[in-house]
């Protein structure tokens, strides 16, 4: 059943999850092969409401909406009276006039894409609220591991990094639950929640998580600009203890284990310059199963109510 809005994984069912997981498939066949594009939402409006700056969503979202044949409009929050004090409520019933369809939102404070979509008839896609949620990314990300583990149920997922700060994580753990993978966190104490999902292994080292032998090792982004204190000595130390060196590159190469990351890549500090040449590394197949895992999202909702 097809909903209005798309805020977070929490709210969807198993079922919900494994149709859009089902429904990226033929959509990426589409764009991989021969057909660039299809009608699917001709006629229909795309508004981009993106308050918080972004490259790899913000291009997913635009290609997956123009492959469905979806009039696109990016909103230039810099340009607009936003930055003269207008309130949400305001710009949403300025974009009201607009009789958009769909509105992707990015924004810094958590539950504001949830606030929106109470004020439009229009669909709302949460691109990423604060700390809070990125539902699409743990979408891509679910669609990239069954690419490779077709029942992914059971299978392992290490995450690594700035577990506190990061919707992905959040996000990406709850679907990876919701499907039966085993997940596990590994980072500095300062960036690993005491608090958090049910049944989520904490290691506080690299030999400790190996031993658990993960199918895949997921790298999260070190988000400087969410930190207001210093959690970690400095960079260089978070990559000796955290990132993937050379050195735990080959081990990993020999296990076969799979790498992603949800970009954009910090090189030096998360991994090393070697694994995005590693054979087993996911993160060009993340980005171009974004496309698709939107595409499959667009189709699936309706806007002003179901």
């Amino acid at each position: 059943m097809p909903r209005k809005d798309l805020l977070d994984i929490a709210s969807l069912d198993r079922e919900e999850i494994e149709h859009l997981l089902d429904q990226s498939a033929p959509f990426k066949d589409l764009f991989t092969r021969s057909v660039k594009k299809v009608p699917a939402l001709k006629g229909k409006s795309v508004l981009m409401l993106f308050y918080e700056p972004s490259t790899r969503t913000h291009s997913s979202f635009e290609v997956a909406a123009k492959r469905l044949s979806a009039d696109v409009t990016n909103f230039d929050v810099a340009q607009s009276s936003i930055t003269k004090g207008e309130s949400v409520r305001e710009t949403i019933e300025t974009l009201q006039a607009m009789r958009t369809d769909y509105v992707i939102v990015r924004h810094k404070a958590s539950g504001l894409p949830g606030t929106i979509a109470r004020l439009t008839r229009a669909s709302v896609i949460n691109a990423g609220d604060g700390a809070h949620a990125h539902p699409t990314q743990a979408l891509l990300d679910a669609f990239t591991i069954k690419e490779k583990f077709p029942e992914p149920a059971g299978r392992k997922v290490l995450i690594v990094g700035d577990i506190l700060h990061s919707r992905v994580a959040r996000s990406t753990c709850t679907i990876l639950k919701k499907l039966d993978v085993e997940v596990a966190y590994l980072g500095p104490g300062s960036l690993v929640p005491k608090q958090g999902a049910d049944k989520v292994r904490r290691f506080t080292n690299y030999n400790e998580a190996m031993a658990w032998n993960p199918d895949i090792v997921y790298l999260l982004r070190v988000q400087m600009e969410r930190q207001d204190v210093q959690y970690f000595p400095s960079l260089r130390e978070y990559h000796k203890l955290y990132g993937i060196t050379d050195a735990r590159l080959e081990e990993i190469r020999k296990r076969g284990i799979y790498i992603m990351h949800p970009g954009p890549v910090n090189r030096g500090v998360e991994l090393c310059d070697a694994v995005m040449d590693y054979e087993r590394s996911l993160i060009n197949d993340q980005v171009e199963n974004g496309i698709a895992a939107r595409m499959a999202v667009l189709y699936w909702l309706k806007p002003g109510g179901v």
